[in-house]
């Protein structure tokens, strides 16, 4: 590991103009290449103190053993340099996209005498048209077969082309009218030039033309009764509309325009992009990177248009391109793309309207590949192996924890306070296993239900004590220990047998098996407050730590130093994993009991009135102002309501406070909407769910 300090320029020695720089490690290998508007600036950051570095940042300036840059005149120049450096050298801290397969695209290669369609995949080559990328081959080839009827260009290979004008014979395609057989000189190559450049022109989205001449000359052939040939171009048409029909429309202005859309975590990032082009979905493609250097999304953004675009000239790169983060600053990139273009593009972030709905539709493209990334990544034996390994070793572990348990403790500004529970076995979800708590608070010697509050650590002790305690009852009653469990143990544990293993199903009980390591979300205080509860209940054999979000840090108990684990380690993505499933588990749960509170009545309150009477009492009564308004003996007439039940209603009932009238918000007038009575203010909720975002945790 290098000290920076050993290689760190001069003072004066950096320029204070733009320019890009490169760090070397000791072999002479680049091993980060960057951009900079002031050079002096954004060198100097980063030789100062490595606690004050991002993590990966940090990484990079140990590794490397020497740093040089060169002076370029506007940020545009800058841009491009840094892109041809990127692809030249491949330097390992620097993020970089790449597919997971080879997308295919639809190519014409106007370079030639007799121009081809085929399916392309791979780099691009000069003098060929592309069009997409697709998912899939047979999309185009699909596409491609309903369009030869109209435009028919010639699809074979070199031999097959060859052989023909030898032998003097079309192949099948030229007899059965989807070639236009240039091969054996049905067509000069003039003619079949401006086949292949009408072709062009319609995947390019300039369709109504084309639609509108063929129209023409059907109703032309029809008039003068030449019906065959009007029905030939029937069947061109509705060929035409059926190749369109599998691109939809999306964008009624037929808009030109890629969206780039990103969706990330602490160790990786999946992009997706939509082509449009005439308003419709032409392409789709995406990738998964790792994140080895510290980049927010508007860096990834960046990155992501370097890659599609730093190849691409005219029409390869779009009038419009639609992101969510703007690069910082912003006009370099939209020059450079300018540049590459030829004419001005608009790069942009979608506000309202067809456009934010569509990058609404990528960005959960992004979302679903980033987890379908995960998935596919965890359900490989051997990298669970080597995951569970590698926590192994660096809590120093006497064995894998086949079973492991998270911790996550959700709450709304204090209220409806909840913990959750997840469990992963040989590195899998075992989503049978979750469970929930509602936390409990102490007033005096009796434990009581409360949702306020927000002193996450002493949450944390009570899901941890509270699970574990559960644990020793279950296992005091198989014989398997012999003390007396230390502290209460509360109401979720009464009236149950013993035993690990419910005799009646044969499936385990809740709590019945310990894990052999407990992970909590948080840092040092919460990691201490887990050990301390297991230390109470005399548990001695479980391990504990803790997973920060911030820096991805593993807290371990009486440990003034996190442990850090390589970003590439399968073991810290595994932590990290669970770690998401028991917020995401927390979170929703805590939602869930905020909205029955939010819904909930007066009726909702009384004791043994379940939803189906509730329901009985409205429609008899036919709102709650009425309701209050009866008498015991008219309560009584509902099915299946007695006396007694009559009574506790009208109590809770005239406890109640009644509900705010309805109020006309264009007259001011109060309406007389007696079914409005007692229900929950709209308001409140709406205030509530505004607050949610960005609180819930």
């Amino acid at each position: 590991m290098a000290d920076p300090s050993t290689y760190r320029p001069k003072p004066g020695q950096i320029p204070d103009s733009p320019g890009v720089y490169r760090f070397r490690d000791e072999h002479r290998r680049v091993i980060y290449v960057g951009k900079a508007k002031s050079l002096r600036q954004r060198l100097s950051s980063y030789f100062q103190d490595l606690a004050g570095l991002h993590p990966r940042t940090r990484t990079m300036v140990t590794t490397a053993a020497s740093v040089e840059w060169t002076v370029v005149s506007t940020e545009v120049e800058a841009l491009q340099l840094e892109y041809s450096w990127i692809k030249e050298f491949d330097p390992r801290f620097n993020v970089k996209y790449r597919d997971d397969k080879s997308y295919p695209s639809l190519a014409v290669t106007l370079s030639e005498e007799f121009p081809r369609v085929q399916v392309m995949r791979g780099p691009k080559r000069k003098g060929v048209r592309y069009f997409g990328p697709y998912a899939h081959a047979w999309a185009i080839r699909e596409t491609v077969d309903l369009m030869l009827r109209v435009f028919p260009v010639r699809t074979c290979s070199a031999g097959v082309f060859k052989r023909s004008a030898q032998i003097g014979r079309p192949c099948l395609l030229g007899y059965i009218g989807k070639c236009s057989a240039p091969c054996v000189g049905r067509v000069t190559p003039d003619e079949h030039r401006e086949l292949a450049e009408e072709f062009c022109d319609f995947m390019a989205g300039r369709t109504g033309t084309y639609l509108r001449r063929l129209e023409k000359q059907m109703h032309e052939a029809s008039e003068e009764m030449e019906y065959e040939k009007a029905a030939r171009l029937r069947d061109d048409t509705e060929a035409l509309r059926r190749a369109m029909e599998k691109n939809a429309v999306v964008l009624a202005d037929a808009t030109d325009a890629d969206l780039i859309a990103v969706a990330e975590d602490e160790l990786e990032a999946a992009v997706q992009i939509f082509h449009v082009r005439g308003g419709r979905v032409r392409g789709q493609r995406g990738w998964v990177t790792d994140k080895v250097e510290a980049v927010d999304t508007a860096g990834l953004v960046e990155h992501a248009l370097q890659q599609l675009y730093g190849e691409e000239t005219g029409e390869g790169v779009p009038r419009e391109v639609l992101v969510p983060a703007l690069p910082d600053p912003v006009e370099p990139v939209a020059q450079w793309l300018a540049e590459h273009r030829g004419s001005g593009v608009s790069l942009r972030i979608p506000q309202r309207g067809d456009k934010k709905d569509l990058m609404e539709t990528v960005q959960r493209n992004a979302q679903q590949a980033l987890g379908l990334h995960k998935t596919k990544r965890a359900s490989d034996l051997t990298t669970r192996s080597r995951a569970l390994e590698e926590i192994t070793e660096a809590l120093e572990l006497d064995s894998a924890p086949l079973r492991i348990e998270c911790y996550d403790i959700s709450h709304l500004q204090g209220q409806d306070v909840v913990g959750s529970m997840v469990v992963f076995e040989d590195g899998l979800a075992r989503k049978s296993e979750y469970r929930r708590f509602q936390i409990k608070g102490r007033v005096g010697d009796e434990q009581v239900w409360h949702g306020e509050g927000q002193d996450d650590v002493r949450s944390m002790h009570e899901v941890v004590s509270r699970r574990f305690r559960r644990y020793l009852l279950e296992k005091q009653k198989t014989g398997e220990w012999d003390e007396e469990p230390g502290g209460e143990v509360g109401p979720d544990t009464d009236g149950v047998p013993g035993g690990p293993v419910d005799p009646e199903t044969g499936r385990p009980r809740r709590f019945a098996y310990p894990p052999q390591l407990v992970v909590v979300d948080g840092g040092k205080p919460q990691v201490m407050a887990a050990q301390r509860a297991l230390d109470e209940l005399g548990i001695d054999d479980v391990a504990v730590c803790g997973l920060a979000k911030r820096l991805e840090e593993v807290w371990l108990p009486g440990q003034d130093d996190p442990v850090v684990l390589p970003r590439t380690s399968e073991g810290l993505y595994l932590l990290q994993r669970i770690r998401d499933e028991a917020h995401r588990f927390a979170i929703a749960y805590q939602r869930g009991k905020r909205g029955k509170r939010m819904k909930a009545g007066p009726l909702d309150s009384v004791p043994g009135l379940g939803e189906s009477r509730r329901q009985a009492l409205l429609k008899h009564f036919g709102s709650l102002k009425r309701l209050r308004a009866a008498t015991v003996e008219e309560i009584c007439e509902v099915p299946g309501v007695g006396r007694k039940t009559a009574l506790t209603i009208v109590a809770a009932l005239a406890g109640a406070a009644p509900g705010a009238p309805a109020v006309n918000t264009a007259t001011g007038e109060i309406i007389e909407d007696e079914s409005a009575d007692g229900i929950a203010a709209p308001a409140s909720a709406a205030s509530s769910s505004s607050s949610e975002q960005g609180q819930d945790r």
